[in-house]
């Protein structure tokens, strides 16, 4: 059950890039700006080689509070160093400020009306250096982020979301299937959408590759190959850009908004000025489902899951902020903004032309 991604430019690109404080860099950017008035402190945290929940025990450690007290927008890396915003009551100011600790510093303080929530984010900037850039590298490197500047990326989710071992998917798949009890609720949700998030990616790896094929065969013969009604995808090898849509998708606002449907037409004159972006399932109850012949792809890989479900972009639009390349070391040294819950590490993989996902 791995889901890939093969470059339309069929690169194998061997440069080394291994997460670490030097090398890795995130900075969260928050959806708002925050109010001056009420009852919660927003703190802009930088944190080293931490994961979120570590550097959240440090603080209710310190401060004496639980941890659900506090508020965060999303899960930062460990092996980096990175930025993000947390809330917590006002009432803590004090104890607060005979905090210190030589892996975390409290860069900012603001006062807010309410408690930072997980997904209270416009997205993320990261900073990465990458090793051993010799020249047949850096061509690549500069290749595919040519391609990705004019057509996107897909919008996979990271290894990281499955676990050390690759495998989370396997026990909410079991939870799912009954045959596997956890008791944990926290735990049971992150297994559950791991198992989520592989379907997602494979359903993702179905439409890239429907994608690929119409660089060497039109409409009706991918029709017969695919086993689709004829004519259902008549008019998609006209399309212009990689990643092709096709009747029935919906579409999320870019880079962030509300799920909606969008005549074909429009929607590829749309997706073009990177306006919109098509979504994929996360399986789950409450979550409008594909219509028409996008539906019957989806369908593959639509199970019943008592969790909530949602949809998620299935092409981003990276924006590339920064690029330096040092010759005297063979460093890369990139800069870029992903919208939120896109990974990183995906466009790494994608510049390395490896397998992507779990």
């Amino acid at each position: 059950m791995k889901s890939s991604w093969i470059s339309p430019l069929s690169i194998n690109n061997e440069f080394l890039f291994k997460p670490s404080s030097k090398d890795f860099s995130v900075e969260e950017v928050p959806l708002y700006e925050f109010s001056g008035v009420g009852e919660h402190l927003v703190l802009k945290v930088r944190k080293k080689n931490l994961t979120t929940w570590e550097m959240l025990d440090i603080l209710s450690n310190h401060l004496g509070i639980a941890k659900r007290e506090f508020g965060y927008a999303g899960l930062k890396d460990k092996n980096a160093i990175t930025i993000q915003y947390i809330s917590l009551p006002k009432k803590y100011k004090e104890k607060l400020d005979s905090f210190e600790h030589n892996l975390i510093k409290i860069l900012e303080e603001h006062i807010h009306d309410n408690k930072i929530r997980v997904g209270h984010l416009k997205g993320n900037k990261f900073w990465l250096r990458f090793k051993r850039v010799h020249g047949a590298n850096l061509d690549k490197i500069e290749s595919v982020l040519k391609w990705i500047g004019k057509e996107g990326m897909p919008n996979y989710f990271g290894a990281q979301r499955f676990g050390n071992s690759g495998e989370n998917y396997l026990d909410g798949k079991a939870i799912v299937d009954g045959k596997l009890k956890i008791r944990d609720r926290k735990k049971r949700e992150f297994l559950i959408s791991s198992y989520q998030s592989l379907l997602f990616n494979n359903w993702l790896a179905k439409r890239v590759e429907i994608s690929r094929l119409f660089s060497s065969f039109n409409s009706s013969d991918i029709e017969k190959i695919l086993e689709l009604p004829t004519n259902s995808l008549k008019g998609v090898d006209k399309q212009k850009q990689f990643f092709k849509l096709i009747d029935g998708d919906f579409y999320m606002h870019y880079p962030y908004g509300r799920v909606f449907y969008e005549e074909i037409d429009v929607a590829v004159d749309r997706f073009s000025k990177k306006d919109i972006s098509p979504t994929g399932l996360i399986a789950g109850k409450r979550v409008k489902r594909a219509i028409d012949i996008a539906l019957e792809i989806e369908k593959g890989y639509d199970i019943t899951i008592k969790e909530m479900g949602s949809r998620r972009y299935a092409w981003i639009f990276p924006e590339i902020n920064s690029k330096k390349y040092i010759p005297e070391n063979a460093h890369y040294e990139l800069g870029f903004y992903l919208p939120k819950g896109s990974y990183a590490t995906v466009l790494v993989d994608i510049l390395k032309g490896v397998e992507v996902g779990t």
